[in-house]
Parts: C-alpha cells; sequence; structure tokens
C-alpha cells in the first residue's frame, strides 16, 4: 500500500469516520496541534536516562491520540483523564518541593533537556489555544469530555514547566 493516498491534493483531509473537511477547519487546528505537541514529547524521550519518566510521557501521548479522536468524532469517554491530571499535580508538588520558590520570571537555560521541557510547555499552551478554538465553534456530544480535555492541558502545561525547572539544575535566570 503506498504511503500516499491523493485524496488530500484539494486541500481537503479526512476526520474520524471518514468525513472530509477543508485541512483549515478548526478541527483540524486543533488535532494538528495535539500531534505536534505529541510529536514533540517523542523528541524529548530520546534525551531523558529515567525509565519511569519515558514510559509516564509514552502514556501522554496515549491520552493524546485519545484526545485527538475524541475531538474529530469517536464517541469515547475521557474521563481517566481525571485520574491522569492528578498524577501530573502529583508529579508538579513532588518536584516543587525540592526546588527553589519561585517569586519572579525564569528564562529559558539551565540544559538541553530544560530548554525542551520550556519548549514542550509553550507548545502545550498552543495546543490548548487551538483545542478552546474549536471546542468554542462547535459543542461536541460531552460537554464532561471537553472540560476535561482543557484541565489536562492545562495542567500538562504546568507540568513541563516543572520538568524544565527539574531539569535546570538550579541554573534557572531569573528576570
Amino acid at each position: 500500500m503506498s504511503i500516499y493516498t491523493k485524496t488530500g491534493d484539494k486541500g481537503t483531509t479526512s476526520i474520524y469516520g471518514g468525513k472530509r473537511v477543508s485541512k483549515d477547519e478548526l478541527i483540524i487546528e486543533a488535532t494538528a496541534s495535539i500531534d505536534e505537541l505529541s510529536t514533540f514529547i517523542g523528541f524529548i524521550v530520546n534525551y531523558l536516562t529515567y525509565k519511569k519518566e519515558v514510559k509516564f510521557l509514552t502514556e501522554v501521548q496515549k491520552n493524546l491520540y485519545l484526545i485527538m479522536a475524541y475531538l474529530s468524532g469517536a464517541k469515547i469517554e475521557l474521563k481517566h483523564l481525571t485520574t491522569e491530571t492528578k498524577r501530573f499535580e502529583q508529579l508538579i508538588d513532588k518536584y516543587t518541593s525540592h526546588l527553589p520558590k519561585l517569586n519572579r520570571f525564569i528564562l529559558n537555560p539551565g540544559s538541553k533537556i530544560a530548554s525542551l521541557f520550556h519548549m514542550l510547555r509553550t507548545t502545550t499552551r498552543q495546543c490548548e489555544r487551538r483545542v478552546v478554538s474549536y471546542l468554542k465553534s462547535s459543542r461536541k456530544q460531552n460537554y464532561e469530555n471537553e472540560k476535561l480535555i482543557l484541565i489536562y492541558l492545562n495542567r500538562m502545561s504546568d507540568l513541563f514547566f516543572t520538568f524544565a525547572r527539574k531539569y535546570s539544575k538550579n541554573k534557572e535566570i531569573l528576570t
């Protein structure tokens, strides 16, 4: 089977269920943004040495794909995102308890991995904005899922900020 289908040559693409939409639709912006975020997570995993963190971030990628499926029209529940968000909060609290108190903005240097986590943080924020735009334009079938998605993405950016601080090895530059 060929990787190219030529079905998108006129500026359309398929979403869940085979429905074709324009490549500039908000649903495509939202799901492409999530896909980009997942790709960056996969990139940073290559630099991590802690197997627990690699496994954890791989699970995050799987959740992002479930979110993309839901946004594209799949009839799935995302109740487990509540538990996953709590995991984020637990990690944030755990790592923050070992970091210096933060009372000013910081700049990104510290280490290569810290900078990559800052890139993940900003990509997550961008993704969040795209998802909000899509959700505002088109009410999905399950308002509870939408709420869980937004909380999950918001907390994820906080987690990546915390990971960046953890990996900066106390070399943050305060503004």
